[in-house]
């Protein structure tokens, strides 16, 4: 496993995620289809990523990558935002615990 699996995790995640968003503000279909495909791939992913590493590690590594990039995503395609300078602190805390988590070496 690499930071590449879990970041294509990641990526497979955060467009599921968009799709659905689209999908739940018009009721498009394709955007429900494009959801599906998405957690598909996910799920493709996570089989991959904990193949190599320990549930512990992957899950840690894949929802702080997740946080960061979807933040990223929303805030540039769907003009989301956080609220407070709080929430933007704890977002940098939790690129601080991906950098933590792998300065360790991937937990197999």
């Amino acid at each position: 496993m690499s930071l590449l699996t879990i970041s294509l995790l990641s990526v497979a995640e955060v467009f599921g995620d968009t799709q659905l968003k689209f999908f739940a503000r018009g009721g498009e279909k394709q955007y429900l289809a494009g959801g599906l495909v998405g957690y598909a791939a996910v799920i493709f992913f996570l089989v991959k990523a904990l193949k190599s590493g320990n549930v512990m590690y992957v899950n840690g590594m894949w929802d702080g990558v997740s946080a960061v990039f979807e933040t990223l995503v929303v805030w540039y395609f769907l003009g989301e935002t956080l609220n407070t300078r709080v929430q933007y602190g704890g977002l940098l805390l939790i690129v601080a615990g991906i950098f933590m988590m792998h300065s360790g070496g991937i937990a197999y």
